[in-house]
């Protein structure tokens, strides 16, 4: 499987925040099958010691975006408390 281009990683949840998803589907969010795949050979590599460090970027990238939606799931579940 190819490499996943940085930005792409965001697309995803950039495009569903700019079409005004709502709290529900903020909080479905999971990666596509194709960037969830490419994570989990990532994460085998690394586990395995066989990462390249281009792919070691690309695996800290992947760890970046996870963060950034778990604080927005924070977030939503936190807006909703009365």
């Amino acid at each position: 499987m190819g490499t996943i281009e940085q930005g792409a990683v965001y697309d995803t949840l950039v495009d569903l925040l700019i079409q005004g998803g709502n709290r529900e589907e903020i909080l479905k969010f999971r990666l596509g099958t194709t960037a969830q795949s490419r994570l989990d050979e990532l994460l085998d590599r690394n586990r395995d010691g066989t990462i390249t460090p281009e792919e070691s970027s690309e695996l800290e990238t992947f760890a970046q975006f996870e963060h950034v939606v778990r604080l927005l799931k924070a977030r939503v579940l936190q807006s909703q408390k009365p």
